[in-house]
């Protein structure tokens, strides 16, 4: 039940990280003027917002001028409801339920950033930042429900740890990263030790890899060379959500390899 309360959450969520994304680097009002088609500038009706399924009742065209609607804005609303499930459904194996607001905060400001800064090459202070203090309160009260401090104390510790991790490598190797990865790196270190320290260092390290990944295939393609430039932040984040399922079977099997080369 919570799994399916999560995802109907999520895809009204998603519906308002697509105005999130096209108003917050522009410095526009989140409230107003309502949604609207860019071309026609005519509302979108009450019934034509509802996620997903208002796109595929509209066959992905404005009501009133026939604009074709980009497919994203209903891949945003289901992504963010299949993400929040997901999370909902993990926390729920782990028996922390009472992390899950934190968790769907930190999903939903990453999916927002994550668009934004492959669209613009940017990661807004008006969303990092206030996560902070956002996310210090929700895991807060999660520890307070648990009555286990030692995940919050863990939290902030590798929110410092990570933040100075990536703040180092900025300053030794300049232009390698900007300063929205730095300022994004703290919010990873927390809601990932605040599971355990595995799934810091998968989250971690999960992103260079990914990068990594993204880089050679990118090559390969002939899309680009050495020097293209690709946003770093989705990785971040992509891997940072990955960790929260991935991180205990990665480490049991890394502890594994360890325990046979060692014989």
């Amino acid at each position: 039940m919570v799994v399916v309360l999560a995802a109907v959450f999520g895809l009204a969520i998603g519906s308002f990280l697509n105005v999130v994304i096209h108003r917050v680097p522009r410095r526009l009002s989140l409230s107003r003027p309502p949604s609207q088609c860019p071309r026609c500038g005519n509302p979108i009706r009450p019934r034509h917002n509802i996620p997903v399924l208002g796109w595929l009742l509209l066959r992905g065209r404005c009501a009133d001028c026939g604009e074709p609607i980009s497919a994203r804005y209903p891949l945003v609303e289901a992504g963010t409801g299949l993400l929040f499930a997901a999370l909902a459904w993990r926390l729920q194996q782990l028996d922390l339920l009472s992390a899950l607001p934190a968790y769907a905060w930190f999903a939903a400001a990453g999916v927002a950033l994550a668009l934004i800064d492959l669209d613009l090459r940017k990661l807004p202070n008006a969303i990092v930042l206030p996560s902070y203090p956002v996310l210090a309160v929700l895991l807060t009260v999660s520890a307070l429900v648990e009555q286990e401090w030692w995940p919050l104390a863990r939290a902030a510790i590798g929110a410092v740890v990570l933040f100075a991790f990536y703040l180092l490598l900025v300053l030794v190797v300049p232009g390698g990263m900007g300063w929205g990865d730095v300022k994004l790196s703290g919010l990873i270190g927390g809601v990932l030790a605040y599971l355990s320290w595995s799934a810091l260092v998968v989250g971690a390290f999960g992103g260079f890899l990914l990068g990594a990944v993204v880089g050679v295939v990118v090559m390969a393609t002939g899309q680009g060379g050495r020097k293209t430039a690709l946003p770093f932040g989705p990785f971040m984040i992509a891997a940072a959500l990955l960790a929260v399922f991935v991180a205990d079977p990665v480490a049991r099997a890394w502890n594994s390899l360890l325990s046979s080369a060692g014989t």
